[in-house]
């Protein structure tokens, strides 16, 4: 296990860390002062890699860590922390981004529980509808860029009421050939995840997975419940409630358009954040989806065909994937 830095240490003479505030598979985000700009803060997302990795593929997950550094250095967005540095430290890579205070999403919504009280549906729209100006931002790059881990607790509301989407880890980057090159590998976390990105390499996600995990999160966010993940909903459908059934002060055309984003496969989805928005926010009514909560009929995995061949193969690889993790756990 990797020692974590400590307290006081300077790294590239210019960064010294003053504590840990956040931890996950991959590494650690650390809160650093920057000596060189007196009184600014700023956030290092620390980057370690698998060590029994061969050299080349060690080598080539630097270099791309390197190069797309390079480009969320190059974005600037209200709703997104600005990424003002990168460099590397022996067998680790660090991303350096503005500190962002306020308290996340998360923690909010927890308040919210143990007061058993919901949140305001207007205040979550109103996050809703910048978190949407940040995908679209994201989405509209010459080679999109889909974050992949869009969850409450990476959702901070500063002490103005501006929310900031925080974290880069999973962060991909639509390559103009259709490859989708990874930063740091990894699924997101199940509770928001789409099934197609549990494949392993990822292939196959494109803008409509941010989609899901919006729709999750604003679930989350306003029934005080997790939803159920993919995969339980690919076996049983009903495992997902309807929000309104957890909370009915929730409108109508809130709940659908949840609903539509929330939908197993990528071809039931709003297929871009502006038409999920409007969904949400302006005219546009959410269509009732075949195969969600609200109908029934039919088995779970023919709710989720697509009518387009390539995209089947697409999903009955990801479908595999999924069963062969059920008869592991059976046998």
């Amino acid at each position: 296990m990797a020692i974590p830095l400590k307290n006081g240490e300077v790294l590239r003479s210019r960064y010294e860390i003053r504590k840990r505030i956040g931890q996950g598979g991959v590494g650690s985000i650390y809160l650093a002062d920057d000596l060189r700009l007196s009184g600014r803060q700023c956030a290092l997302k620390e980057v370690l890699y698998d060590r029994n990795l061969p050299d080349k593929t060690l080598q080539q997950a630097r270099d791309q860590f390197l190069r797309e550094a390079t480009v969320l250095a190059r974005l600037d967005h209200p709703n997104l922390p600005k990424v003002s540095d990168f460099f590397s430290k022996g067998q680790r890579d660090y991303l350096v981004m503005d500190y962002v205070p306020g308290e996340d999403l998360r923690t909010i919504m927890l308040d919210a529980r143990r007061q058993k009280s919901f949140l305001s549906e207007k205040d979550v729209l109103n996050w809703a509808g910048q978190l949407a100006s940040a995908l679209t931002f994201l989405h509209s790059q010459d080679n999109p860029i889909i974050h992949r881990d869009i969850k409450p607790s990476n959702l901070k509301i500063t002490p103005d009421g501006l929310l900031k989407l925080v974290d880069f880890g999973l962060v991909k980057i639509l390559a103009p050939e259709e490859i989708t090159i990874t930063i740091i590998q990894g699924q997101g976390t199940a509770l928001y995840t789409p099934l197609e990105q549990y494949g392993g390499d990822g292939l196959h996600t494109d803008v409509r997975a941010d989609i899901y995990s919006f729709g999750a999160t604003l679930y989350h966010l306003l029934t005080n419940e997790s939803p159920a993940d993919a995969r339980a909903r690919f076996l049983d459908p009903e495992n997902l409630l309807p929000p309104r059934q957890l909370n009915s002060s929730i409108s109508a055309r809130t709940e659908r358009a949840i609903l539509w984003a929330m939908s197993l496969h990528p071809d039931q989805r709003p297929d871009s954040i502006q038409v999920f928005r409007k969904s949400l926010l302006g005219s546009h009514e959410a269509p009732t989806i075949p195969g969600s909560v609200s109908n029934k009929n039919g088995s779970s995995l023919g709710r989720v065909i697509s009518r387009s061949p390539e995209r089947n193969l697409i999903w009955i690889a990801a479908a595999l994937f999924l069963l062969s993790l059920v008869s592991t756990v059976v046998r």
